[in-house]
């Protein structure tokens, strides 16, 4: 099981990071196509579960699987592709691109003048002001990312649970 967790956690790590640098190239899209982007990313690097949790359901048991084993499985392939990309998120906003978070936080604020009044924009504006500090903290970026990776990976290992348990055949 181990040997499963590991190659396709690796697989869903290196896939995330791939389509993370591919994101890059859309540099001049809108942050509302690159946000599709990123969680089409997420979803896609994390179908690794499916895959991983097959294998070692048809290969190490004997086409036996309970939905507890699936979601073992499936959240410690999740645990790495999402560590993975925690990584790679916090290089990006400290190294490749300092002024990322800098630069989405003026485009947040123009959102907001534009879609709501003038009083709950300056609600809206104090209590982003207040959380600033925080979003543009790398580890708490490399948290946000990380968790949100960790969800959505456990709603795939669910999924891919329920569609590929197996109990064990009883013959009278």
């Amino acid at each position: 099981m181990k040997n499963i967790i590991f190659k396709y956690g690796s697989f869903a790590a290196i896939t995330i990071c791939i389509l993370f640098f591919l994101g890059l190239l859309g540099e001049n899209l809108s942050y509302s196509i690159r946000e599709v982007i990123g969680y089409s990313s997420m979803i896609v690097s994390l179908l690794f579960i499916f895959f991983g949790i097959k294998q070692y359901r048809d290969k190490e048991n004997k086409g036996i699987l309970t939905l507890n084993k699936a979601l073992l499985i499936g959240i410690f392939i999740s645990l790495i592709a999402a560590t993975a990309f925690g990584i790679i998120d916090m290089i990006y906003i400290t190294y490749i691109n300092p002024d990322f978070m800098t630069e989405y936080y003026t485009h947040a604020v123009e959102q907001m003048r534009l879609s709501l009044s003038e009083t709950e924009f300056k609600v809206q504006l104090m209590e982003l002001e207040k959380q600033k500090e925080l979003f543009m903290n790398p580890f708490f970026n490399f948290l946000v990312m990380f968790v949100t990776v960790m969800m959505i990976g456990c709603i795939i290992s669910l999924i891919s649970g329920f569609i590929l348990q197996r109990k064990p055949t009883t013959y009278n």
